[in-house]
């Protein structure tokens, strides 16, 4: 599950042409993966979330489009690959990889990198190229908010060896887990998932 991600997110106003290419990068970086390593669910949800882009157009990047929007996220391995670095989401009260809203950037690996940062305070050494998961997940209604979906593009990233993290507004606390620690947490499946794909090779 992706996160809310900053309270006030960036400009999201662009002109038509700009808008559409912004799109056209974010139908690329779904298909970047060829899928050949992802299960039929992974490979389910991707063709769900193109087809939203497609349906809703450059919209469906940013949060006006009220059905749902894309977002992206990063589970954040250590330099050795035996822990994950996870937060507590201070809205949603879950227990998250970093990632939040795509607020009009068709990026998505900028964005999953840059939201890492922004939460973990961790830039990391390594990002996968290409999503390693997709996932479709309902975001409960808020004051001032319906409930919408968040149409997520996945990645995995290694920090630095010694590198120290830092709280952000987004938390009410980190903690780097073994992946059976974090397995015991009680997480929602789809980060199950992720943890379960290993760090990245």
């Amino acid at each position: 599950m992706s996160g809310e991600g900053s309270a006030e997110p960036p400009s999201e106003e662009r002109s038509g042409a700009d808008a559409a290419l912004e799109l056209e990068r974010a139908r690329a970086c779904l298909r970047a993966n060829p899928g050949t390593d992802l299960s039929d669910l992974q490979r389910g949800f991707r063709d769900q979330i193109d087809g939203f882009l497609v349906e809703h157009g450059p919209v469906s990047l940013t949060r006006r489009c009220l059905p749902g929007h894309l977002t992206a996220s990063c589970l954040l391995w250590s330099h050795d690959g035996a822990r994950v670095l996870l937060h507590h989401h201070r809205k949603l009260g879950l227990w998250l990889q970093f990632g939040g809203h795509c607020d009009g950037e068709g990026d998505t690996r900028e964005v999953a990198l840059r939201e890492t940062v922004e939460e973990s305070g961790i830039a990391p050494s390594a990002l996968t190229e290409t999503p390693v998961d997709f996932d479709i997940h309902t975001i409960p209604a808020r004051p001032g908010e319906p409930e919408h979906v968040h149409l997520d593009v996945r990645y995995l990233a290694v920090a630095p060896q010694g590198a120290r993290e830092a709280l952000s507004e987004e938390s009410l606390a980190l903690a780097w887990l073994t992946p059976t620690e974090a397995l015991e947490r009680g997480l929602d499946e789809s980060l199950r998932r992720m943890i379960l794909l290993g760090p990245p090779r």
